[in-house]
């Protein structure tokens, strides 16, 4: 028997206000200096999917409204609680001193690898997405209290910032539920 593809009418799609009031992932999604605007709306539309309790938007990452997010977010600047905050480093420390949990995604001596990472129960993470080539900041990877690594067996050993954020998100989204 073949699949049929669901209709939009039939896939159970959250008013804006319902996805506001809904029992949020306890993820929050820190860009620091992201530069392409098509990266962070795509990474609106990702934490949209996965019920991302915020994002803050750090340093040069460009901020909604603008056409270019819009265009990649597809309405998700409306659903996703958002913040800018100019100073990722001291941003890292407040969610710190708030009790959060927060993760640099790099390459890094001492990265945990993902598949390998486990969030502890009941704890509240914070993931910090880096610039497209410089990645994360050194100063906020060293005020993480740690760093994932995605595993990548091939020869160009990074991803698109957006596709790092869907792989990630999903792993933890997918960890947690579980747990």
């Amino acid at each position: 028997m073949a699949n049929r593809k669901l209709k939009n009418a039939e896939l159970d799609r959250k008013s804006i206000s319902e996805f506001k009031e809904a029992e949020k992932t306890p993820i929050t999604v820190i860009l620091d200096n992201v530069r392409s605007l098509n990266n962070i709306g795509s990474v609106f539309r990702t934490a949209d999917a996965f019920l991302i309790k915020k994002i803050y938007l750090c340093g040069i990452t460009a901020q909604p409204p603008h056409k270019d997010i819009q265009k990649t977010a597809l309405g998700a600047t409306d659903t996703v609680d958002w913040e800018y905050v100019e100073d990722t480093t001291a941003l890292v420390k407040s969610l710190q001193n708030k009790g959060l949990k927060v993760y640099s995604v790099e390459q890094a001596e001492g990265a945990v690898m993902l598949d390998d990472f486990q969030p502890e129960r009941g704890e509240e993470l914070a993931v910090v997405f880096g610039n497209e080539v410089k990645g994360v900041q050194q100063e906020v990877v060293t005020a993480s209290d740690g760093v994932i690594e995605i595993p990548q067996l091939g020869s160009k050993h990074s991803l698109n910032i957006s596709v790092s954020t869907g792989v990630v998100l999903w792993d933890l989204f997918a960890k947690l539920k579980k747990g």
